[in-house]
């Protein structure tokens, strides 16, 4: 969504940075390139004008003339300014204190409120609460089904006493007013603790629309009423937030298809203009391509900076602690990394999700953007088959793969031998990074970290070379040197002691043979 306008911003930070002091010119050039690249994203102008004024004075402020690093100082403001009209900090939902909490969906038609609130509830869902889905579009054909279909993906109930209408040729029939208040009252007597009620939209603003929301939230009284936008509409949105601002009063903001490839200025502009913040983001087509919205993680995106929080969030949420556990033990104890271990953690990087999503969380993603652009999703699964197509033993002891195997792979997993011969290769590479790891003390934070280095550091102190290998086999090669050392004569090769002398005339030698006795 963002990539244009984190482009423009990372190529303008560029013209800052190894400068030690920061003129005038230099500060007015920044902001110039900051200020076109907001509006060619789309932004509202009267966002940008107060944005651009607000950067300014604060660059040519005293934090910026008396900082080690300008560059980086200017960099620090914008991420601030932009964490300040993207809401400032992250809002929850305000549930209610006597169940059920009410959210009701209001937007256009073609936001994607039907199909976010199936999200949502698989969300609220995972987090422990009992939500129900109300559904209160008649109008638009087959939204009551889509919503049904909906809430089953996502395990939820649905309320749904009305068909609603199956083409654009029927007249809507039904009070969608009394489905809304009887699918509360359904929630409060089937006790979930959460109902969201999706209501009907228009291709445009209109009084008919707004008055029926109107009058669907004042038969509800809702907790929560979120306005769902279209992240692709660009400068429309602010018109629209705003209409729908004084018709229904919303009090927070999802934002819908944020994974499009608009220029991103709404998410940027209706914040800022309505002054309610942006609370959920839709991420992609699956129920749950679905997250919190948080500024501070969205303006370092913006900025090349990264989303590691959420990247770990993602992990924690989706990774098995159970194979973490296998893998870190298998580090401690300096175990070979094979390809079934291979296999599992490839599993456990599908479970988080698009890996171009996941690459474009850490920093610095922007400048190998081409290269993540072209990555295909389908080569891990052409891996996956590669692996799965070899024997236990195969995947043991892939030296044993010679030419007539890696055929035999490569024709049951239906890719060429040579990317057989290329994934072999970056395995071998993998392990020989695994071996070294658990080597030179692991993993931080893995159990069994640090243990190879305070292995180096004893066997430095006892002034012996650090020996790697099977610790069993070690220690019954160092118990035979001792059986060996213990077992030899106690004399020497002429009949002496080990501490005695000899006299070397009594061997009756040549003359001058003392010399090689090392006698004088």
């Amino acid at each position: 969504m963002f990539n244009s306008l984190s482009d423009r911003l990372t190529e303008t930070f560029k013209n800052l940075r190894g400068k030690g002091r920061l003129s005038e010119a230099d500060i007015d050039g920044t902001v110039r390139e900051i200020r076109r690249a907001l509006l060619d994203a789309d932004v509202a102008v009267p966002v940008v004008r107060g944005f651009v004024a607000q950067v300014k004075e604060r660059a040519l402020g005293a934090e910026v003339s008396e900082s080690l690093n300008p560059g980086q100082q200017v960099v620090k403001i914008v991420n601030e300014e932009l964490v300040g009209i993207l809401g400032g900090e992250t809002r929850r939902l305000n549930l209610a204190k006597n169940p059920p909490t009410v959210i009701m969906l209001a937007g256009l038609q073609g936001a994607g409120k039907t199909t976010l609130a199936g999200k949502l509830a698989k969300h609220l869902k995972a987090e422990g609460h009992t939500p129900m889905l109300v559904a209160c579009d008649l109008q638009r054909p087959n939204a009551v089904k889509q919503l049904q279909i909906n809430g089953e993906r996502a395990g939820v109930p649905v309320y749904a006493p009305h068909p609603g209408v199956s083409s654009e040729f029927d007249t809507p029939t039904g009070d969608p007013v009394a489905v809304a208040r009887d699918g509360v009252a359904e929630a409060k007597a089937k006790l979930h603790d959460i109902v969201i009620v999706d209501t009907a939209g228009r291709l445009g603003v209109d009084t008919e629309m707004m008055a029926q929301a109107a009058n669907i939230r004042a038969a509800i009284n809702p907790d929560e009423v979120l306005f769902v936008i279209d992240a692709m509409i660009g400068q429309d949105a602010v018109n629209t937030a705003q209409a729908f601002h004084e018709g229904v009063d919303f009090t927070g903001v999802v934002l819908s298809k944020l994974d499009g490839d608009a220029r991103g200025g709404a998410a940027l502009s209706v914040a800022s203009v309505t002054g309610k913040p942006v609370m959920f983001a839709s991420t992609g087509e699956n129920l749950d391509d679905f997250e919190i919205f948080h500024p501070d993680r969205m303006a370092s995106r913006i900025l090349d900076m990264g989303d590691v929080l959420t990247l770990i969030e993602q992990a924690e949420k989706n990774w098995d602690k159970g194979e973490a556990e296998r893998m870190a033990k298998k580090f401690a104890d300096q175990e070979d990394f094979t390809l079934d271990d291979f296999l599992a953690q490839m599993a456990q990087i599908k479970k988080m999700g698009s890996m171009k999503k996941l690459l474009g969380m850490m920093p610095g993603a922007q400048i190998s953007r081409q290269q993540l652009e072209q990555f295909d999703e389908r080569q891990i699964d052409r891996v996956e088959a590669i692996v799965r197509s070899m024997t236990p033993h195969e995947r043991v002891a892939p030296k044993i793969i010679n030419g007539s195997r890696r055929a035999r792979i490569a024709k049951g997993s239906g890719v060429s031998v040579s990317e057989v011969n290329q994934m072999l290769e970056r395995f071998g590479e993998a392990q020989k990074m695994m071996k070294k790891m658990a080597a030179g003390g692991g993993i931080p934070g893995m159990p069994g970290a640090g243990k190879g280095a305070a292995r180096k550091a004893k066997a430095k102190g006892k002034g012996k070379k650090q020996k790697y290998g099977n610790p069993a086999k070690a220690a019954q090669a160092e118990l035979e040197a001792k059986n060996k050392k213990a077992a030899a004569p106690n004399g020497a090769a002429f009949g002496a002691g080990a501490n005695q002398d000899f006299d070397p005339s009594s061997l009756n030698l040549p003359a001058g043979f003392e010399k090689y006795l090392g006698k004088k």
